[in-house]
């Protein structure tokens, strides 16, 4: 983009904060943003939620009422009684959230409720007036009967709610023929206010804390002094069937009994004030144009975080006190001018990575000259974890050591940099490029030393060589091409053009895996374990394995992999667990200490009805607990917490062994081992096979097996393919071994015939 147009769009920006504000001043006016700040409002309540006072009890004409009196309405003899019961009680004053306004059928029923209030001299009855657009009063609507009015006060129990049913202020008083009567929730909080005047409702208050009982359970004497003196009680519906509903924001659907004393117990809090939406709209004015008067994007940018800040934080130290300002027109103003400027900088910055100054993945994908060309990808696997651990301003001083490697043979190449340690460029599609990655992928063995941390780099190369597609796809090919590398333990791999003619089977191949279990074409294949010690197989890891009837032999890494990501693991893992079980339990049965392994799933971590199943389906089995070894992958293990936490622990409590699998990948701490309740570690085959021949391999494997030890766990070495690399773990004083060069993973009949061989030999 030129510099001409650069400067076009510094230019532009104070014509379009002109605008917004006229825009956010005629929102706020009309109120258009009322359904994102009633949002705002409940998130910011959940942040300040608090106990009510308990000093106003609620009185439901609920259900269970209904069930014990009958029908409503109920004759007026009733609500006489209920008015006795609580006045004996020694309940402070009593408040009727109902329509008194008419006579009933039993003008004796009236009488009786007549006399209940004036021996009460503490009842406050309902009227109701019209509230117009504006939430005040127009008329008065009805009034109680004079019978019942002669000795009772009157309270304004009238409402304005919005489209959601929810009703965020409240009147302190109306005037009723010139005369002034408070609210409800006025009267009973002692608070008194100017007719016409509303207050806003602090429903940080958490409604199940306010006392309520049924208006039956007060009838028959369950409910009484303990529970009401002192207090004041307010009577209202509270079934479905008698109307009445609203919402209350944070806490769902109530009824109008309860709105009047979330306003009471606002009240007893302190008097509301209500700032409006003005000062947000200056706040979000002022921090918009202070933006623009700073010409650097850092600077812009620090500002416009901390407007944001203050208009999303700010009300809520506010409402702590009462204090209540909208925000959504500051808001609106805020962020127009902040993504408009954003979306300009993109466009004229938007082919460069911000850190590296590196042309990025939009440089890439523009580049019509590398069509032609072969496209590698780099990816560094654990690069978001090293950048975590690195102070802020030495992400820098990574991405130069790791371009310094990648450009090692070709120091004019020119490299492309993505998000979360992709690194990309083109090669001349006749150069071979295997050795040259092979070279590259030795490079990045040794530690890189930032900050005066010394930390490993791992790394996995993709390459597409080629095709008619655009740039972006043959990225995202040669991208999947190096997940598959690091998948399967490789330096580098290329992108299969076959795996684009089989994307209509990967696609299905999660619907049909279910079926295939039933139809039994999923099997489970065992790979023995050898004891270093005593050179006897010892165990067996369980290993599921899909034969299709037309494709043949479906690579585990594939199905299995795609069964988890999309949460379909529950029925493989219980499949193998019962086939797992069943032969650990066979070979026991014939005297033999045999231990059986099978990987979990981290999505099971949360199946609270696992440890049930598996608890059945060892004791179907008559297996201790102790044969059967679950296995965790590290970064499963290291990312659970909580819930995870507890499942694993309760998997060790039921007897069950616990492993952590691909030990070495994830960021390994003595903390994180001394938190997993593990057995056992199992080391990662990409630092085993490597231990004959790279130092630092050899270095992390010892180094595991002298900790693993320390914690008083065993080790497993897995991806033992040759008798050197079996060797020299036993010189380390490796537990256990699991590879090629121990034995492939086998049926059970195989398992069976090589346990009994190993017997007869050793007995020999």
């Amino acid at each position: 983009m030129s510099k001409r147009s650069v400067e076009g769009l510094e230019q532009k920006p104070w014509k379009l904060l002109l605008w917004t504000a006229v825009a956010g001043f005629i929102f706020g006016f009309i109120g258009f943003g009322e359904i994102v700040e009633d949002w705002l409002r409940v998130t910011r309540n959940s942040f300040h939620q608090h106990k009510a006072s308990g000093r106003i009890v609620i009185i439901k004409i609920d259900d269970e009422a209904l069930r014990q009196v009958g029908n409503w309405p109920w004759p007026r003899r009733y609500q006489g009684r209920l008015v006795d019961r609580l006045s004996a009680a020694g309940a402070s004053r009593i408040f009727f959230d109902i329509n008194f306004s008419y006579a009933s059928e039993n003008r004796a029923d009236d009488q009786a409720f007549a006399d209940a209030i004036a021996r009460s001299k503490r009842v406050t009855l309902l009227a109701r007036s019209r509230i117009g657009p504006d939430g005040a009063a127009t008329q008065v609507d009805s009034k109680p009967l004079p019978a019942f009015t002669s000795h009772a006060q009157l309270g304004i129990g009238s409402v304005r709610y919005n489209w959601q049913n929810a009703v965020w202020k409240l009147s302190y008083a109306e005037n009723i023929r010139g005369h002034p009567v408070p609210s409800f929730a006025s009267e009973m909080a002692n608070v008194s206010g100017p007719a016409g005047s509303r207050f806003p409702l602090d429903y940080s208050v958490r409604v199940p804390s306010i006392p309520d009982y049924s208006a039956g359970d007060v009838l028959s004497g369950k409910v009484g002094r303990r529970q009401l003196q002192g207090r004041d009680v307010i009577i209202g519906l509270a079934s479905d069937v008698l109307g009445d509903r609203y919402f209350i924001p944070g806490f769902g659907r109530a009824y109008g009994v309860y709105v009047h004393a979330v306003g009471a117990e606002t009240l007893k809090t302190g008097r509301p004030v209500d700032l409006g939406w003005v000062p947000g709209f200056v706040i979000g004015f002022g921090a918009a144009a202070a933006a623009l008067l700073r010409k650097r994007f850092s600077q812009r940018l620090v500002i416009f975080g901390a407007g944001l800040g203050l208009l999303l934080v700010g009300p809520g130290f506010l409402e702590t006190r009462l204090v209540f300002m909208d925000i959504t027109p500051g808001l609106f103003v805020l962020l127009t001018v902040g993504t408009a400027l954003g979306w300009r900088r993109y466009r004229a910055r938007g082919w460069v990575n911000t850190v590296s100054n590196l042309p990025n993945l939009n440089a890439l994908r523009a580049n019509r000259e590398g069509r032609n060309q072969s496209l590698v990808a780099a990816r560094v696997l654990n690069y978001e974890e090293i950048v975590a651990a690195l102070p802020p301003s030495s992400e820098r001083q990574l991405i130069d050591q790791i371009v310094s490697r990648l450009k090692v043979g070709a120091p004019n190449r020119i490299l492309y940099q993505g998000d979360a340690g992709i690194f990309a460029w083109f090669e001349e599609s006749q150069q071979p490029v295997g050795n040259h990655l092979e070279a590259l992928y030795a490079l990045f063995r040794n530690p890189a030393r930032v900050a005066e941390m010394s930390m490993d780099l791992t790394i996995a190369f993709g390459v597409e060589v080629g095709s008619g597609r655009s740039i972006a796809n043959r990225l995202a090919s040669a991208l999947v091409a190096a997940e598959e590398a690091a998948h399967d333990g490789l330096k580098w791999k290329y992108h299969d053009p076959e795996s684009l003619e089989n994307a209509s089977w990967r696609l299905s191949m999660l619907s049909q895996l279910d079926e295939a279990i039933d139809r039994g074409e999923v099997w489970v294949a065992y790979q023995p374990k050898l004891e270093l010690a005593t050179r006897r197989v010892i165990g067996a890891e369980a290993l599921a394995r899909w034969t299709h009837p037309e494709k043949g032999p479906i690579a585990a890494s594939e199905f299995v992999a795609a069964a988890e990501q999309h949460n379909r693991i529950g029925k493989l893992t219980d499949f193998v667990l019962e086939k797992a079980v069943a032969a650990a339990a066979q070979i026991n049965k014939r005297g033999i200490e045999f231990d059986m392994a099978v990987n979990l799933s981290a999505r099971l971590l949360t199946d609270k009805g696992f440890t049930l199943r598996l608890s059945a389906l060892l004791a179907r089995h008559s297996l201790p607990a102790r044969h059967l070894t679950l296995e965790l992958t590290e970064t499963a293990a290291l990312a659970g917490s909580g819930e995870g936490l507890e499942m694993i622990s309760r998997l060790r409590d039921l007897g069950v062994n616990i492993a952590i699998d691909d030990y070495g990948t994830g960021l390994s701490t003595l903390d994180y081992l001394k938190k997993i309740p593990a057995n056992e570690i199992k080391i990662d085959q990409s630092f085993v096979k490597g231990i004959a021949d790279n130092r630092s391999d050899r270095l992390m494997v010892q180094s595991t097996i002298g900790l693993a030890h320390s914690l008083g766990r065993k080790v497993v070495a897995e991806g033992v393919e040759h008798r050197d690399i079996l060797d020299l773990l036993i010189e380390m004083s490796c537990d256990i071994a699991q590879g090629f060069a121990i034995g492939r993973p086998m049926s059970l009949d195989s398992l069976a015939k090589r346990i009994s061989s190993d017997r007869k030999r050793s007995a020999a």
